[in-house]
C-alpha cells in the first residue's frame, strides 16, 4: 500500500485555488510551485505600474531566496531537504533577471557550487499573483 502525506501553509490562495503545497506518494515528494511569501504576506513584491505590470525585476533574487526557504520548510515536514531534490522547474517573468539571480541563489540554497539536481528555467508571461516574479516546482526522492 502506498503511503500518502500532504502538507500546506494555510495561506488564502490554497483555499481559493484548491490545492496542497506538497504531497508524498511512496518515496516521491511533489512540491507545488512555490513563491515568495511568509504566511499570507508576500516577500519582496515586484513594483507594479497602474495597469498591474511589473516595472522592476530587481527583487528576483530576494524572491528566489525566500521561495527556496519555503521549499525547505515543506521538505522538512517530510523528513527531507533540498539534498533530496532530483528535479526543479523555475518559472520566471524575465529570463535574463532569472538567470542572473538563479546562479548565486540556487548555489546558496543547495549549499554547493554544483547542485546535483536537474533544473529547467522557463520564461512565462504571467504568474498567479501580480507581484510575483517567479515560481519554483520541485520533485524529491527519499
Amino acid at each position: 500500500m502506498t503511503t500518502t502525506q500532504v502538507e500546506s501553509f494555510g495561506v488564502p490562495w490554497e483555499e481559493s485555488y484548491g490545492y496542497v503545497q506538497a504531497i508524498r506518494r511512496g518515496d516521491t515528494i511533489y512540491v507545488s510551485g512555490q513563491l515568495s511569501h511568509e504566511g499570507a504576506d508576500f516577500v519582496a513584491p515586484a513594483p507594479l505600474d497602474e495597469q498591474g505590470r511589473v516595472t522592476d525585476y530587481r527583487p528576483m533574487a530576494e524572491q528566489m531566496a525566500q521561495t527556496y526557504a519555503n521549499a525547505k520548510t515543506l521538505l522538512a515536514r517530510f523528513g527531507a531537504s533540498l539534498d533530496d531534490v532530483v528535479e526543479e522547474v523555475i518559472y520566471v517573468l524575465d529570463v535574463d533577471a532569472g538567470m542572473a539571480a538563479a546562479g548565486p541563489v540556487r548555489k546558496a540554497a543547495y549549499g554547493t557550487d554544483k547542485p546535483r539536481v536537474a533544473s529547467t528555467i522557463i520564461g512565462v508571461t504571467r504568474l498567479a499573483l501580480p507581484p510575483q516574479l517567479l515560481e519554483i516546482k520541485l520533485i524529491a526522492k527519499v
